[in-house]
């Protein structure tokens, strides 16, 4: 019970535990695809009644948190980025099939982030952001352009890392070299205009229409831990989404 006294008493004894058992999860304590303890022990640990555990359980479970294994057990959900960005964007090799980019970093600098990655970072007024400037690429051909920033002080690892051991995913990277875990993500679409920045990195005519994805990635306790936006040509763009 001692772990729940740190939480606010006001709360009913089931949302204490389950605020405690996210910011276990949160801090790495169980990975993602690692099985937490069962709810015997559970009950045994916090001297709770079974009811109440299990009832902390079906919260994370209804939050998408945990997943449940029939005569397995339960475990930290990993949730999968892979495939997210290609709701949106399509490519297809020389060869006519379809085909994955490969991610390249062009630059890495700590500075500042600007005001409104800053906000929406929950970073100070004067906290350092570590940007990764990236290309994804067919062929070595640049199909998508991406801007990364990262809080400096969650993720000081990346820092030392030579740009090209930089992998084509980035969040398991984070897991392993920072013990940051990246549970959801919320995406904001829109369309622009390129700017010379942009259109020389994707080789494209200033101001051809180009779309932007943003995305706020966020721990399992809901801080948010990487701001991105991803910019494409707008003629490779499609929208696929499953609708049952």
């Amino acid at each position: 019970m001692n772990r729940l006294s740190a939480h606010d008493e006001r709360l009913p004894l089931y949302q204490r535990l389950r605020d405690d058992l996210l910011q276990r999860i949160a801090s790495g304590e169980w990975a993602p695809g690692a099985a937490i303890p069962t709810e015997a022990e559970l009950t045994q640990a916090y001297g709770l009644a079974t009811g109440t555990v299990r009832k902390a359980i079906d919260m994370l479970v209804a939050e998408g948190v945990l997943v449940r294994a029939q005569g397995k057990g339960t475990f930290v959900r990993r949730p999968d980025f892979g495939n997210s960005l290609f709701r949106f964007f399509r490519f297809r090799s020389r060869a006519g099939s379809d085909v994955r980019p490969s991610a390249r970093v062009l630059s890495r600098a700590l500075r500042v982030p600007p005001a409104d990655v800053r906000q929406a970072l929950g970073m100070g007024d004067e906290a350092m952001g570590i940007y990764l400037s990236r290309l994804r690429l067919i062929d070595d051909q640049p199909v998508l352009a991406e801007d990364i920033w990262l809080p400096r002080e969650r993720f000081e690892p990346l820092v030392e890392i030579k740009l090209k051991d930089f992998p084509d995913l980035l969040y398991p990277l984070y897991e392993t070299s920072c013990r940051q875990l990246v549970a959801s993500a919320r995406e904001r679409l829109t369309v622009e205009s390129a700017g010379k920045a942009i259109a020389d990195r994707l080789s494209l005519a200033p101001g051809a229409p180009v779309i932007a994805v943003q995305r706020l990635a966020f721990d399992f306790a809901g801080t948010p831990v990487e701001w991105r936006c991803t910019r494409g040509a707008g003629d490779g763009f499609q929208y696929e989404v499953d609708i049952r």
